[in-house]
């Protein structure tokens, strides 16, 4: 028979594991399943805002600029793209996976659940299931749209009315493409999306350059 841990030395680990906010399921090893998106369509235009220290924390937060996403989630991405595309359209990314090491960064400088998911539970952009995107015309110029990305104001709602005509118009091209293709909306932030079984996938924490190809 095995010996059983003490009681109390199990209930230490868990409280530390809560005061470090650090979930269970987190894996640092790299997933065979998460794919280059470019790579599926070079159409797609990709600006990681947290690859360069243009974003809230005016820091670089990742190690490499490579758009990364589940096998079956970037799949339905560039579906969401080409059709798009023929209602005069494109995507931009600005974020898809993000190690849950950036999502403690993040989290400590913006605390509120509204905005940023706490890394104790993990986001679903630490899954490879949720991006975070912008229309584009067939040039690749951002279109009009009711806010900049991470403006963490009543503005960036997925329905705030007031709005440009064309500015709600561009929203809800967007948000009715995306949801046609199984990605669902949050009500704080208009630009982000994330596909239906995203909590199928566990959350990861493997830096950006680790998908790259070595040299």
């Amino acid at each position: 028979m095995r010996n059983k841990l003490p009681k109390a030395v199990i209930q230490r680990w868990l409280l530390l594991a809560l005061l470090w906010g650090v979930p269970q399921f987190a894996s640092t090893q790299p997933a065979s399943d998460l794919v280059d998106v470019q790579k599926l369509d070079s159409t797609i235009v990709i600006d990681l805002r947290y690859a360069t220290a243009d974003n809230f924390l005016h820091d670089t937060l990742y190690s490499a600029n490579i758009c990364l996403l589940r096998a079956p989630v970037a799949a339905q991405l560039v579906k969401v793209h080409k059709a798009l595309r023929q209602q005069g359209f494109g995507l931009k990314v600005w974020d898809a996976y993000r190690p849950l090491s950036v999502q403690k960064k993040m989290w400590q400088k913006l605390p509120d659940p509204r905005y940023v998911a706490d890394p104790a539970r993990g986001s679903m952009h630490n899954r490879g299931a949720a991006v975070d995107v912008t229309l584009v015309d067939l040039t690749g110029k951002e279109v009009e749209m009711p806010t900049a990305f991470d403006d963490f104001s009543p503005r960036a709602g997925s329905e705030y009315p007031h709005v440009s005509a064309a500015a709600k118009r561009h929203r809800q091209i967007l948000q009715e493409a995306m949801t046609a293709f199984g990605f669902r909306t949050i009500t704080s932030e208009w630009w982000h999306f994330y596909y239906y079984n995203s909590r199928d996938y566990p959350v990861l924490d493997v830096p950006l350059d680790a998908f790259q190809p070595r040299r």
